[in-house]
């Protein structure tokens, strides 16, 4: 016995519709994104980490300030990723990655960052090579 669906008569059948392609991935970011790696490109290795006892004791004595957190935390992970991009190129700690990729950024934006950043290619230095 079949089954006539009088409701949606003349639907074409689930399997035959075509399914929507998945979105690509984002490489690129927003204005406020690329303003938060440009800021970040003042902050130290040391901003990155919570500001100790003696380090705020001494800031609140002599006037010095600590590179505060940002509010948002997909922007302080764009953050974190960021200083260390500008300090140390493609060797990002897999921590800091993973954290990133928690935030809702895609690998290809990892890339992109470092490579704004230090202006070099994954695949630069083997073809280089190659060629010499």
């Amino acid at each position: 016995m079949a089954y006539l669906d009088l409701d949606n008569m003349f639907a074409s059948p689930v399997t035959s519709r075509p399914q929507p392609a998945a979105a690509p991935a984002p490489t690129g970011f927003s204005a406020l994104e690329w303003s938060v790696i440009a800021l970040a490109k003042r902050d130290t290795l040391r901003s990155l980490s919570g500001p100790s006892r003696m380090s705020r004791a001494m800031g609140s004595l002599f006037g010095l300030s600590t590179a505060s957190r940002l509010a948002d935390p997909r922007l302080e992970a764009l953050r974190r990723m960021a200083v260390y991009a500008w300090r140390r190129g493609f060797a990002l700690p897999m921590a800091e990655i993973q954290n990133f990729l928690a935030a809702g950024f895609a690998e290809a934006q990892i890339e992109t960052l470092v490579e704004s950043v230090t202006g070099m290619r994954v695949g630069a230095q083997q073809k280089r090579s190659i060629a010499a």
